[in-house]
């Protein structure tokens, strides 16, 4: 039986690593997009082993609808766009908007966290054969160092990474000190294949 694999994206994260890689800072905000449902089947078929994708985890931050209606409307537009899949498990919490807002950046408040819960716990519960973490986010490495644990006892579930590079350039890449953890390495030709152009700040 091949093995299942499930991906989690940090979506921000993710996307932003691919902006400042790929793109140039007055690029259109579109630009570092990408569809998580194509390059998850992409990192699925990465691998000499048997495996299928099972499922495409996402998890984002949600701009609040008074606050930022634009922004608002053009999450729930790519977000519908990616729920048409049934793959996808969309995980969105509300951003948190400082008191210097908008002076200061909303954030995004316990992304990470639930990320790092759900990998850990769909580990626990095997639920999953392969997660696949697509972060540069370092505050994630916890929940890989469990996984890993977890590998090391009994053989499965494996824990995996991916990350974006471009030739004699690689993006940051989370790792675990003394464990050998794979990552995928995402070229450009990749990217080019599965970005996603789409404008979303425009209505129906």
């Amino acid at each position: 039986m091949s093995d299942r694999v499930v991906v989690f994206y940090d979506y921000q994260n993710t996307y932003m690593q691919a902006r400042r890689l790929y793109h140039q800072d007055w690029e259109a905000w579109s630009m570092g997009q990408f569809d998580p449902v194509a390059l998850a089947k992409h990192l699925a078929a990465d691998s000499p082993f048997d495996r299928h994708l099972q499922q495409v985890r996402i998890y984002r931050g949600q701009p609040d609808a008074t606050r930022q209606p634009g922004s608002y409307g053009a999450s729930r537009r790519q977000h519908a766009g990616w729920e048409k899949d049934p793959l996808v498990k969309l995980v969105a919490r509300p951003l948190r908007y400082p008191p210097t807002w908008p002076k200061e950046r909303a954030q995004e408040k316990g992304i990470d966290v639930q990320l790092s819960m759900d990998f850990a716990v769909m580990a626990t519960r095997r639920e999953y054969d392969v997660g696949i973490m697509v972060s540069a986010d370092t505050d994630l490495k916890p929940a890989l160092e469990y996984v890993a644990e977890l590998t090391a006892a009994r053989g499965k579930p494996r824990a995996e990474v991916a990350a974006w590079s471009v030739a004699n350039q690689h993006c940051r890449r989370l790792a675990i000190k003394g464990r050998n953890l794979y990552c995928h390495w995402i070229g450009e030709d990749v990217y080019k294949r599965v970005q996603d152009k789409t404008d979303y700040t425009c209505g129906d």
